[in-house]
């Protein structure tokens, strides 16, 4: 039982993710364990004269696989990718909807994006410069808007439950997630689809970025320019992809006979009230974020065993969000792995919070911890084991996931290993 009381508690039925190492969960998984990079040449756009010129694209993604040609055409590449990963979410919980006795208004979804249908934006903006306002497309809108891949799921599925997108920039996935537990705590739903979705490698983002000086402009080096916690981290790599999870009222999965990949157990958000993008100097805004979640999970920092960090590869993220884990954890924090699988995947914004849960669960259940490449020169001011040689092999039984997002909005999660009871 958390710190609020509820008896009720959150397991997790389904996983789907589509990343720059992989089209679903399990090949993500693997590529990621094996230390494989995302990273190459930008090929969504001609990004000559661009000063970053890399991103983790995913190679191979075929929407039709998803969806008809129809649905494809209507739907944002955001969309395309979030759709395609709830699709697996589904499939691994073993539902094609609400499950017998369970009432529709019981199923919802909550699926976050920071920028959504950006490819759509920049489109049609081309189109009413270049051809007039009436050449528009009449489905413009519900092609840009972030909220539609929560709106697509749940007609997908005859979800009627709780229906709605977060919007917090890099917190995004992870405030959906959370926000989707507390639904079930709370019994307003007995099952929640969550996650989130991003497609930024556009003209506008990488410009945008680039004109911040917030991206890695290592150009000649895309496998190895994501460098978190390392000292010659210039900037993230921005990446591309979707994570779903299917969240479900322990007893109630127990009694539909559902494979429990693991407990949803720990929620905690805050903000930072400091600047638009920096995180303040003793990131105490991501301290209590952390708190908060563990306290929530009924747990105490020695019972965490790993960190997915947010781990950017920015100067200023990386060091912050050390000593911050190192205040919550106190000396257990140079006992447990530290790891960032931007290192591989990139920066995937609004979907990050929620394919590093999807990695959270995966190492509960499997024991392994991914490794964090791409370590050239150590920081003295990143201390921690942030695996940099290679795969770890130990029982995880308690993981914390931190999302940050511009704004100050902070989002933190804890996964428990399921132990059958």
């Amino acid at each position: 039982m958390g710190k609020g009381g509820y008896e009720r508690r959150v397991a997790i039925t389904g996983i789907g993710m589509v990343t720059p190492v992989g089209l679903d969960a399990e090949s993500s998984w693997e590529a990621l364990l094996a230390g494989t990079p995302g990273g190459g040449p930008i090929t969504a756009f001609d990004a000559e004269g661009y000063a970053t010129r890399i991103a983790c694209e995913i190679e191979g993604f075929d929407p039709l696989n998803h969806m008809s040609r129809k649905e494809a055409r209507r739907y944002d590449r955001f969309a395309q990718l979030g759709v395609a990963a709830a699709a697996e979410a589904m499939d691994s919980a073993g539902l094609d909807g609400p499950p017998p006795g369970c009432s529709p208004t019981d199923f919802g979804v909550i699926l976050g994006s920071g920028v959504g249908g950006i490819v759509t934006l920049e489109a049609n903006c081309n189109i009413l410069k270049d051809r007039g306002p009436g050449r528009v497309s009449p489905f413009f809108i519900p092609m840009f808007i972030p909220d539609i891949i929560a709106g697509l799921v749940s007609i997908r599925y005859g979800l009627r439950g709780p229906n709605y997108a977060t919007v917090s920039a890099c917190a995004s996935g992870a405030h959906a997630i959370g926000d989707a537990a507390r639904y079930i705590r709370h019994g307003d739903a007995d099952i929640m689809l969550a996650g989130g979705s991003e497609a930024a490698v556009t003209p506008i983002c990488i410009a945008g970025f680039s004109a911040m000086k917030a991206m890695s402009r290592r150009n000649d080096d895309p496998a190895g320019a994501s460098r978190p916690f390392d000292a010659g981290r210039d900037g993230f790599v921005i990446g591309e992809g979707a994570g779903c999870l299917v969240l479900e009222e322990m007893e109630h999965a127990r009694a539909r006979g559902a494979e429990i990949l693991g407990e949803l157990a720990g929620f905690g958000a805050t903000g930072d009230a400091h600047h638009i993008t920096a995180p303040p100097p003793e990131a105490e805004g991501a301290q209590e974020a952390m708190q908060a979640a563990i306290a929530d999970a009924g747990l105490e920092p020695g019972d965490i065993d790993y960190v997915n960090a947010h781990g950017t590869s920015t100067p200023a993220n990386d060091p912050s969000e050390t000593a911050a884990i190192k205040a919550v954890l106190g000396p257990r924090a140079y006992d447990v792995v530290v790891g960032s699988t931007k290192s591989m995947t990139g920066h995937l914004l609004g979907a990050a919070g929620a394919i590093e849960t999807v990695m959270c669960v995966q190492a509960c259940r499997d024991g392994r911890i991914p490794p964090t490449i791409n370590f050239f020169e150590k920081d003295d001011a990143c201390d921690l084991d942030y695996a940099h040689g290679g795969m770890v092999e130990r029982p995880v039984r308690a993981a914390l996931c931190n999302s940050f997002g511009f704004g100050g909005h902070n989002a933190c999660l804890v996964v428990r290993r399921y132990e059958g009871h």
